[in-house]
């Protein structure tokens, strides 16, 4: 109990002024719990244990009134000044109780403790202390049996209530206490232990607790969903997706509903150990009972199974909460339909998700409209591609470079080369400057369709508007030219790659060689080219030298063999 004057100068005060309090949120009739009859108080228990340092003082000219909250930590809930407008003229201080007053109150409290029936204040503190003290003699069982301490509910809540006891103790305090005829376990006593034991996140309590919990069953009115909410968060933290979902799947036989809460922290508990299988199946549940949780987890949720390549499960829990008018923050949708993509099955789907973004959401959806459009040319619907890239130049996001060069490259390998060059001028009026994967996949469309003439153009364009290209730039227009047996224009670009600064790789020199070799039979240019690669420092592989030494031996064997002819 916390000193006698403190507690009769809280006391005088409220009494003045129950009946006109200026601030609605201060009802003193709810406020705090006491053993005295004046006032109904509601502190927690353990600030008011004798011995106990945090106490209310009458020697402050400014009153703290502390209340407890759910998980059994007091909080400053007043903290006003004399001049504050709560006191107003009746500022709480010590000239304004008479000291008669303060000891009329004090002897009641004291009476009042002593009045509770199977409270005994010294054998509580005997055993808080056996508890709090990190090593016991002996057996725990065997050191409570001799305290002899009554097992009211009121001091077992204290027990349960008070800092500074491990969990493991409070655990091993209720299962003897289930030995006793005279204890009763009600749901007050358990939902306090359940808060103290989660305030120290240890597997051997967690496990403990548990064990505690099917000991006690299905005993009518005592495990509730909260409970078992917090047993389940607590081996969530711990990464114990296994065990929570056990618990999980207890509720029923423990008489208890599972409500939003439930489905989250088994939820993050299998997703945290990628138990996602496991995950897909709760998920289903939860959209079956339709117990979402707020928007924010349920976008925490969709991004857990995204991870674990359950986009369809996704999907289906985000319509769902849709339904009950529940959306999810848009980065996890973003993360959504970026998962849907890399699925040939659900990518269809993501497309009809993107009509989903509000019109202020829709301008800065470009992530979401390029993995869209990423998917589409990946599975070559390049018509469904270039139609979301026009409805982006229309209604945006606007597009970038990347988003037209994916599109771009698409039309070029399907052939669509005007599809592609419309695309081009739509960049440039659009003030965006084509780079040179623009212009080269352009060139490859072109050179694949033996279109070299217009592959020369649009090198031209490339030189014009930058003044260093790079060596696939030009790869792609030599081959071109050796599949169509042009091998004079293929030695050509390789001379003005040099003089424009862009050196040949062995690509080049190997592509020109085997041509030569294999098509022209013009061994002697082959062998000029790879003299110039050994100069460059770069060195065929020893098939294609192989192939310059075979053409050169046909070429004299047909010689020899023209000449013995002539002779004959």
């Amino acid at each position: 109990m916390w000193t006698s004057r403190g507690r009769a100068i809280i006391r005088a005060n409220g009494v003045r002024n129950f009946a006109s309090i200026p601030h609605p949120q201060v009802q003193l009739a709810t406020l705090i719990r006491s053993p005295s009859s004046n006032v109904s108080f509601q502190f927690p228990r353990h600030l008011f244990r004798a011995g106990n340092s945090r106490f209310l003082s009458y020697e402050s000219t400014t009153t703290t009134v502390i209340n407890s909250d759910d998980s059994g930590f007091g909080e400053s809930y007043i903290d006003s000044s004399p001049t504050d407008s709560l006191m107003s003229e009746d500022t709480l201080d010590e000239s304004s109780v008479s000291n008669d007053l303060v000891s009329d109150v004090a002897e009641r409290d004291e009476e009042a403790v002593d009045e509770t029936p199977g409270l005994d204040v010294e054998k509580l503190e005997s055993v808080l202390s056996l508890l709090q003290s990190s090593s016991v003699e002996g057996s725990l069982q065997s050191s409570l049996d001799q305290m002899d301490l009554g097992l009211h509910e009121e001091s077992v809540l204290r027990i349960m209530e008070t800092p500074h006891v491990s969990g493991r103790n409070l655990i091993a305090f209720i299962k003897w206490a289930r030995t006793k005829p005279e204890f009763s376990t009600t749901p007050e006593i358990l939902e306090a232990l359940f808060r103290s034991v989660a305030t120290e996140v240890r597997k051997s309590n967690a496990y403990a607790l548990w064990d505690l919990v099917k000991e006690i069953g299905a005993e009518e009115g005592v495990l509730n969903t909260s409970m078992l909410n917090e047993l389940i968060s607590l081996l969530s933290k711990m990464g114990k997706g296994k065990a929570a979902l056990e618990v999980f799947d207890k509720f029923e036989s423990f008489r208890c509903n599972p409500d939003s809460d439930s489905f989250y922290y088994t939820l993050e508990a299998l997703c945290r150990r990628s138990q996602y299988d496991w995950a897909s199946s709760v998920c289903e549940k939860m959209v079956d009972a339709g117990a979402f949780p707020d928007c924010e987890k349920i976008g925490k949720i969709i991004v857990w199974l995204c991870k674990g390549n359950k986009a369809k499960d996704a999907h289906l829990l985000y319509l769902s909460a849709k339904e009950k008018s529940k959306h999810p923050p848009r980065s996890s949708i973003n993360i959504l339909i970026s998962s849907m993509c890399r699925d040939d099955k659900t990518l269809k789907l993501a497309v009809e998700l993107l009509d989903d973004f509000s019109e202020e959401a829709h301008k800065y959806a470009i992530k979401a409209f390029s993995s869209v459009i990423q998917g589409l040319c990946r599975i070559k619907d390049v018509d469904g591609a270039k139609k979301l890239l026009y409805k982006m130049i229309d209604a945006g996001p606007p597009p970038g470079n990347a988003v037209f060069n994916m599109v771009i490259n698409s039309l070029s390998k399907a052939g669509e080369m005007r599809g592609s060059m419309e695309l081009l001028r739509s960049m440039e009026r659009r003030g965006l400057k084509p780079d040179l994967y623009t212009y080269t996949v352009i060139m490859s469309g072109y050179a694949k369709g033996g279109l070299m003439d217009e592959a020369i153009n649009v090198l031209s364009e490339a030189k014009e508007k930058h003044s260093k290209l790079n060596p696939v730039t030009y790869h792609v227009l030599i081959r071109g030219y050796c599949r169509l047996e042009e091998f004079d224009k293929a030695l050509n670009l390789l001379s003005e790659m040099k003089h424009y600064g862009v050196k040949p790789n062995k690509d080049e020199y190997n592509k020109l060689v085997q041509s030569l070799c294999l098509r022209a039979l013009d061994w002697e240019t082959a062998g000029k080219l790879l003299e110039e690669m050994r100069e460059n420092g770069l060195h065929l592989n020893g098939i294609t030298c192989g192939l310059i030494r075979a053409v050169k031996e046909l070429e004299e064997e047909t010689c020899e063999t023209g000449e013995y002819l002539a002779q004959v």
